[in-house]
């Protein structure tokens, strides 16, 4: 670094500078793109629509409602149950999927890759038309995913030359999520359908349609506060090390001199 310096007394003024420019130009492309974005949000309704269960036969644990929407969740829950009697639900009209570690806290899973090479460290959902669980004490919440494209949280984005094809993907991909399907729920004990005494079921589904479409910004100003200040800490860290050698070196020798210049005078 020394010899760099004396070779070159402008060094110093030279990588200050050339970092400065970096700094900028860096941060102009990060304002572009936050501008001027290819990204689009869309908004659906997530709604929540409960079941009124119609009998399949009186004085059975069998019910069965018909939807006719774009629906990323249900939930099936049973109270009052044998107990040891299995659940099952059906869907008529499409498959779907389900994973004991649905809706629960801490729970390690995975939906969208029923085939996952990971299936044998990482708990994967079943991709079915029927799924059944064992309700112990007579109660129990089944849940499932019935659309893995749609937003969960009724808020998704995509990638699009403009928005008036952005929103037509949008609505392109809620109509293709739509189906009819008839949800079919049962309960059985011992060999057969258990009595539908005393037992309190409910059924609800997360529905979906489209609301709005919108260009998808960030805050340029202050995305481009980040970008500067994440880039003056980087050059910071390139430049302090070798600053930092250069002043060691030149404390050093400044020493040395000294202490030959005492022992030159005695």
């Amino acid at each position: 670094m020394k010899r760099s310096l004396s070779k070159n007394p402008n060094m110093l003024r030279t990588m200050v500078g050339t970092g400065m420019t970096l700094i900028l130009l860096l941060s102009f492309a990060v304002y572009s793109n936050t501008v001027d974005s290819e990204y689009y949000g869309y908004t659906t309704s997530n709604e929540t629509l409960h079941m009124d269960l119609n009998v399949e036969e009186e004085g059975t644990a069998q019910w069965y409602y018909t939807t006719d929407a774009a629906i990323t969740w249900i939930n099936v829950s049973i109270e009052g149950a044998p107990p040891d009697s299995l659940l099952t639900v059906e869907a008529e009209g499409t498959n779907w999927s389900h994973s004991p570690s649905l809706g629960l806290d801490d729970s390690a899973y995975i939906c969208n890759e029923p085939e996952s090479d990971y299936s044998s460290i990482i708990e994967t959902c079943e991709f079915s038309r029927v799924h059944t669980m064992v309700l112990e004490n007579g109660s129990g919440v089944l849940r499932g995913r019935v659309s893995l494209d749609l937003p969960i949280r009724g808020k998704g984005y995509l990638e699009s030359d403009n928005q008036e094809n952005a929103e037509i993907e949008a609505r392109s991909l809620i109509n293709r999520e739509t189906h009819i399907v008839t949800w079919k729920i049962k309960i059985e004990s011992g060999g057969g359908i258990a009595s539908s005494a005393d037992v309190q079921v409910s059924a609800l589904v997360a529905t979906h349609e489209f609301v709005s479409i919108e260009h998808f910004e960030l805050e340029p100003v202050q995305e481009t506060v980040y970008s500067i200040a994440a880039l003056v800490g980087c050059f910071f860290l390139a430049l302090v090390i070798p600053l930092m050698i250069y002043f060691s070196a030149t404390y050093r020798e400044r020493r040395d001199e000294s202490l030959r210049s005492k022992i030159e005078e005695e």
